[in-house]
């Protein structure tokens, strides 16, 4: 979850050249990429070092001291579904560790440099099939499973896309009464699939994390525990404030509509969805979980789980466009048509729906050229992906804020320099 125009705006901060070239490849240090353990990190001590990071109860979930618990256990706060991984790992190869460099506010740091400074619980670069860096922070290791937020956001389009190649959804432009018959009558159930995944239905969601907004209600509804139907939910937002396809405004419920349209569409759970046409295809090394509202139904705006290297994983499948050692997990027209504005959808193009980013289909866009893009959360979740060179950045971190500003703009900087120093 985040509200999208609050962090975006940070972003504008990147809007002018922040890149640090730093030592080639050939200056690498000797030693290999190998998984790197600290336990401790910036402000350990607030974040309940002294406990042993020791995980809390919902209601003190969201405290500073209990995050870093919280971000790598929550799966055991809230009823998860789980995602068994795949048969046969599929393995990474180890490259030498590079030495990188970037620029934020005219300083040049190092990315040691950036761990000191930052949050991070984890942090994995990898260049298609081999990790050239990985490092963990306050006392997680290579088998914790991080929350994604809103990242997963972004898998739920993807498995929109599986559906709709298999025919189980017969077109993006279809509208959501189609599939949710409770939402016929209401705006939400007259607004197409293709609008949801654009988040350009304008339909009136506020998201300004202040637990007096919509989200909060919703996260009530899903989570308070009373089994309160997802469609009635969603449904209580039935406000028009503008024409569909017309702007772009953050809103996690289409993302959860989104949800609603593919369990009826597949007839199955979305979480063994994901098993089957994505999890177990690409070699994932552990089970990943996603979180379930009182009915059963995965809560597809946020929650799912899972281990670092099995993110960069999904996050090499869609470097590769949806393929994975020459199979096609992921159609390849759908993962090129989510990560590009169309020139007719103006409003979703880069600085125009927000400061910086552009939005395609759940997935946020870099200006300009080459096509790259992320998969982002609150509180510092990333999956930064260049396609061109094949790399991808995972970024997992407990920031106290859940949109800061600062924060986002020097992890896009370290991204940018590090696919300028690494992306050859």
């Amino acid at each position: 979850m985040r509200r999208g125009a609050l962090f975006v705006a940070a972003l504008s901060l990147c809007s002018s050249p922040i890149l640090a070239i730093g030592a080639s490849a050939g200056d690498a240090t000797e030693a290999m990429a190998a998984p790197a353990f600290s336990n401790t990190g910036p402000d350990a001590a607030v974040y309940g070092a002294a406990d042993g990071f020791q995980l809390g109860t919902r209601n003190t979930a969201s405290e500073v001291g209990k995050l870093v618990a919280t971000y790598s256990h929550f799966d055991e706060l809230y009823p998860s579904r789980r995602v068994p991984q795949a048969p046969a790992p599929w393995p990474f190869k180890r490259a030498t560790e590079p030495k990188i460099f970037y620029t934020f506010n005219s300083d040049r740091f190092s990315i040691d440099d950036y761990l000191s400074r930052n949050p991070t619980t984890g942090l994995l670069i990898a260049k298609d099939d081999a990790i050239l860096y990985e490092h963990y922070q306050y006392a997680r290791t290579d088998r914790d499973r991080f929350l994604s937020q809103s990242m997963a956001k972004t898998i739920t389009a993807m498995l929109i896309g599986i559906a709709v190649s298999e025919g189980r959804i017969k077109s993006i432009d279809d509208l959501t009464l189609a599939y949710v018959p409770g939402l016929t009558n209401t705006e939400y159930g007259r607004t197409s699939i293709r609008d949801l995944l654009h988040m350009s239905s304008g339909v009136s969601f506020t998201e300004f994390y202040d637990g007096k907004d919509d989200v909060a209600r919703l996260w009530v509804d899903l989570f308070g525990g009373s089994g309160k139907d997802p469609i009635a939910s969603v449904a209580q937002f039935n406000t028009r404030a503008i024409p569909p396809a017309t702007s772009w405004h953050y809103a996690s419920v289409e993302t959860e509509i989104l949800g609603l349209v593919l369990r009826a569409a597949i007839g199955k759970p979305v979480a063994v969805y994901l098993g089957e046409k994505i999890w177990q295809q690409i070699g994932t090394e552990a089970d990943a979980t996603w979180a379930i509202d009182g009915t059963g139904q995965e809560v597809t705006f946020c929650c799912f789980n899972a281990v670092l290297r099995d993110y960069a994983r999904l996050g090499r499948l869609l470097a590769h466009e949806g393929a994975w050692e020459g199979r096609q997990i992921i159609p390849r027209q759908w993962v090129i048509d989510a990560t590009t504005v169309q020139p007719s959808d103006g409003y979703l193009a880069a600085r125009v729906a927000t400061p910086f980013f552009g939005y395609g289909y759940q997935v946020w866009i870099f200006p300009g050229e080459p096509r790259r893009f992320a998969l982002l959360g609150v509180r510092g979740q990333m999956i930064l992906v260049d396609p061109t060179s094949k790399l991808v950045m995972v970024h997992t971190a407990v920031r106290q804020k859940p949109s800061d500003r600062a924060a986002n703009a020097e992890t896009i900087a370290l991204w940018l320099a590090a696919v300028a120093q690494l992306g050859q």
